[in-house]
């Protein structure tokens, strides 16, 4: 599932602002970038599975993870997991707790970074 707007969308931004927002409200990325591209992953154990908030950035000037390396935020995506093989993002049905803690992960990750930048 997308989140479209957002105010994150197509947002570019210094990588140490969206990084210590993220890391702010519990989002992770440990081992999850290269140098041009990082996912900033949040988890959300529910009765019905696990899901994860993914917000995907990539580099636009500079490398990954220097701190003034500026990064294009792009569409922020839900997915649940499924043991072993992975999240899925396609036909699958979200629980709306699920997706009202998204849209308020997303307005107060945009609020801080907004606030920071």
């Amino acid at each position: 599932m997308k989140f479209p707007d957002t105010g994150l969308e197509e947002k570019e931004v210094a990588f140490s602002i969206v990084n210590h927002a993220a890391k702010s409200l519990g989002f992770i990325h440990v081992d999850q970038w290269d140098y041009e591209r990082v996912m900033f992953d949040y988890k959300i154990v529910h009765h019905e599975g696990t899901f994860y908030l993914r917000v995907p950035a990539y580099a636009v000037k500079g490398e990954i993870p220097r701190p003034s390396t500026i990064v294009q935020i792009m569409t922020p995506i839900l997915g649940k997991y499924y043991y072993p093989h992975g999240v899925e993002y396609e036909g699958e049905t979200f629980p709306q707790a699920v997706i009202d803690k998204c849209n308020n992960k997303l307005a107060l990750l945009a609020k801080t970074i907004k606030a920071e930048w």
